[in-house]
Order: structure tokens, then sequence, then C-alpha cells
């Protein structure tokens, strides 16, 4: 597995570094550093307290994690959230709670969402005026089926 350093500042006392739950997880969890109460459809933007610095080359994509959204509803509103090399901000996951009925209530320190950072290639854009044929051609939602 290869490894890049990720410069890391806690700008909130209460804020904590984002850790990897197991050895060969893709995302690094990411936690609150407020409580939250998020009403039925309700989006807000959580806090990590953290902001970061992602080598050029590479991006930061923030997703949900799958308990808290099997469980709770909880998701984000863009996911997965992009995070550029060259943004210093703070963290914030835009989070919406898609459960009916039944607020979610966030406590600070629970993990909320998940960052994996992964290689991004830039693209070379050559205009053409025909694409290479292929298997699939422009055939596009549910094309493949479900079985």
């Amino acid at each position: 597995m290869t490894s890049i350093a990720l410069p890391l500042q806690l700008l909130h006392p209460q804020a904590k570094a984002p850790a990897y739950a197991h050895t060969d997880d893709a995302g690094l969890d990411l936690r609150t550093i407020e409580e939250i109460i998020l009403k039925p459809f309700e989006r807000k933007l959580i806090p990590t307290g953290i902001a970061i610095a992602i080598p050029s080359g590479f991006a930061g994509f923030v997703q949900p994690r799958s308990g808290m959204a099997m469980k709770h509803g909880l998701s984000l509103i863009n996911t997965p959230g992009l995070i550029d090399a060259n943004y210093r901000g703070e963290i914030l996951v835009p989070a919406v709670n898609l459960d009916p009925k039944e607020p979610i209530h966030i406590y600070p320190g629970d993990r909320i969402a998940q960052l994996v950072i992964l290689p991004i290639a830039h693209a070379d854009i050559k205009v053409v005026a025909e694409l290479s044929v292929s298997e699939r051609g422009t055939s596009g939602f549910g094309s493949s089926g479900t079985q």
C-alpha cells in the first residue's frame, strides 16, 4: 500500500486527527467538534476542526460512513465531496438527514464521514470529430440490466 505525507492542522481544542479504523481501510474517519441535531431532511455543514495540505497530484474525497448512513440516514449533500490540493481551510462536512421521521443526534467526537486520498490525473483535452467505437456505445443508465 502506498503512503504519502499529509500535513494536518488542528484548528480547535476538541479536534482530533482523522484515523483509519483498520489497517487496510481506504478512508480516514472524520470526527465532528460540535453537538448537532439534524431534523429529517435538514442540511448542515458539520465542522471537523481540522485543515489539511493535500500534496499536488492528489485530491481528497469525503464520503458517507456506511453505518451512519444505514442506521441513521446520515449522508452527504455532494457525495463524494472533493477537496482540491490547494485548499487550506477547515474541512466542513455538508451533511443531510435522509430519515423521513427521526432526527439525528451527533455529538463531539462522533465519526461522521470518511476521507479518501487519491492520485489525480489531469486530462489533456483533444477535440475530435468522432469518438472511437466501443462495445457499450451510447447505452446509458440501466443498459447492463440487473442480473
